[in-house]
């Protein structure tokens, strides 16, 4: 069984409903699902026959003649011989033992029909079913049993706390890709799967955003605009498709996403009906409407609420507006893949970008045209991070598993010339996740395909990084790390990889942190070891008990 998660992102406390909501599935959602559905059926049978008809025309000629030979035999038998002008090998088929069975009548029921044909109705599959009796109101209906004790049981059950935390969680199992939204309880050191969300491709990125998102539809009302005491919990999702999908996190068991940006989203607010029969082949080219390439990064302005920008393998940065669910611009400033963005803290509407073609862009939004600082690297970008604390300088992550520090106010008169501040060898292998603590200054963490976790300390004046503790949770590769968002959560650290778990580490437990860190970190319990809380599975359970382990629930001891 093939498992990864690609990303993670953690949402605020006191951004979640309480009691999220269960979708409704009505009549016009059922109506949209199958539009889309039937383009998306469309779609992939103009391909297939795009395909057939190409290997046909290449397979022209090859055959030249097809024999076909009836031999009938003293018992009836029949014998089918094809033969090739290629000398290919001859099949036969003898049919004898198919004979008692009568295909050739299978489909052939004449009393059947005749009995209908004199009741005056067809037949069906499903004709039975005009004749079911159901109730209007389902406390009616005497085989209903689940009344309202099971529908307070069901509410308890969807509850989230004002002291959680959910963590988002890109996850790809066996091709079945989805969103796992989780519940991370601090205090109780859980952490348990709230409910997921199909996607239709691998996710590749995903940005939490505090804002309400609905799809502009020209045959519907206009959706409230965006304004500066709009509330959500929504969250944005690139997959290898070239869409963005923007779902609400306060609702479960939603089949469609609350907007797309992307063509996707266009062929959702168009009347089928009045589409051509014949589609035209989407076409790969870039463009300034939508991506034509995977989604590699997104990236939430927290000033400007309504944007949102988006990197991708069509080497073009795009810059959304929520209030339309359109592109309002976009930006071509690399040659390569554009794998990784951040906005700027203070400055908020300079961009950050990072791409395989070994460099690193800040461009501000307002000035498309103007001529933007570029840095170098050795090797192609994985990550990049502003310092929260200190703005004037950013990280970047790359895979040769190196570190760098920036100045943004020295920027190089080309990227050859760059000069960092300091450079780092994090890891044996590509670093590929990477993040700066927001409430401790100085802390990072860096995860890397050598399966190892990374803290650091960064001293403050420039002196550089000194290695904190290195960790192997048993993930795989790791490809997420992202501290908690909340001073509370602050030491909380969220690692994901390719073994397809997720696990948060309390690094304020840990004897290494506690000293580098003194006076920052809170009083540890007594008799307490390190912790990590991950889910676990119910074969990890049963040998936990086999083993009458006595330790607390959650709590794993990763004494040095």
């Amino acid at each position: 069984m093939s498992t990864m998660i690609t990303a993670t992102a953690w949402v605020p406390r006191g951004f979640a409903a309480q009691f999220p909501t269960r979708k409704e599935f009505d009549e016009e959602e059922f109506e949209r699902i199958a539009a889309l559905a039937r383009g998306q059926l469309d779609d992939a049978r103009e391909g297939l026959a795009a395909e057939q008809d190409g290997q046909e025309e290449e397979n022209e000629g090859k055959v030249a003649a097809i024999e076909m030979e009836v031999d009938e035999g003293e018992d009836g038998g029949v014998k089918v011989r094809e033969e090739t002008n290629e000398g290919g090998m001859k099949k036969e088929v003898d049919d004898d033992d198919l004979r008692e069975y009568d295909l050739d009548n299978y489909d052939n029921d004449d009393e059947d029909d005749a009995a209908a044909s004199d009741e005056g109705e067809q037949m069906g599959m499903f004709n039975s079913i005009k004749a079911l009796a159901y109730h209007q109101n389902g406390e009616d209906d005497p085989y209903i049993t689940l009344k309202e004790d099971d529908d307070e049981e069901e509410k308890e059950e969807l509850q989230v706390l004002g002291t959680d935390n959910l963590l988002l969680v890109a996850k790809t199992e066996d091709e079945v890709a989805q969103l796992e939204v989780y519940v991370y309880e601090d205090e109780a050191d859980n952490l348990y799967v709230h409910h997921d969300i199909m996607l239709p491709a691998i996710p590749l990125c995903v940005e939490w955003l505090d804002v309400p998102v609905y799809q502009t539809d020209p045959n519907k009302p206009a959706p409230p605009t965006l304004d500066k005491d709009s509330r959500g919990n929504f969250c944005a999702i690139g997959t290898m498709d070239p869409d963005i999908e923007i779902w609400d996190l306060d609702v479960v068991d939603c089949m469609f996403p609350n907007a797309i940006l992307g063509a996707g989203g266009a062929d959702t607010t168009t009347d089928t009906t009045k589409k051509k029969k014949k589609k035209e082949k989407k076409s790969k080219k870039s463009n300034d409407t939508h991506h034509v390439d995977s989604i590699l990064a997104l990236a939430a302005n927290r000033a400007h609420r309504n944007l949102l920008a988006s990197a991708s393998a069509d080497k073009t940065v795009k810059l959304w507006d929520l209030n339309t669910t359109t592109c309002a611009k976009s930006y071509s400033h690399h040659t390569d893949k554009v794998c990784a963005l951040t906005w700027h803290p203070r400055e908020t509407t300079v961009l950050l970008s990072g791409s395989y073609d070994r460099t690193v862009v800040a461009a501000d939004m307002r000035a498309p045209e103007a001529k933007v600082p570029r840095w170098g690297v050795e090797s192609d970008v994985e990550g990049i991070q502003w310092d929260p604390h200190d703005p004037n300088y950013f990280y970047v992550s790359t895979e040769s598993g190196m570190v760098h520090l920036h100045d943004a106010r020295n920027a190089p008169s080309n990227p050859a010339a760059t000069k960092p501040v300091w450079t780092l060898q994090a890891h044996d292998k590509a670093c590929s996740a990477m993040d700066v603590n927001s409430v401790i200054p100085g802390f990072i963490a860096t995860g890397g395909f050598d399966k190892q976790v990374k803290l650091w300390n960064i001293a403050p004046g420039g002196s550089g990084p000194s290695l904190v503790i290195s960790r192997n949770l048993d993930l795989g590769k790791v490809f997420s790390v992202g501290f908690g968002p909340d001073k509370e959560m602050g030491f909380r650290l969220a690692v994901a990889g390719s073994k397809g778990v997720v696990q948060v580490w309390d690094t304020s437990t840990n004897a290494a942190v506690r000293k580098v860190f003194a006076g920052r970190v809170p009083e540890m319990p007594e008799g307490k070891g390190e912790r990590t809380i991950r889910v676990q599975d119910d074969d990890e359970d049963s040998d936990y008990e086999e083993e009458g382990g006595n330790e607390r629930d959650g709590w794993e001891s990763m004494d040095e």
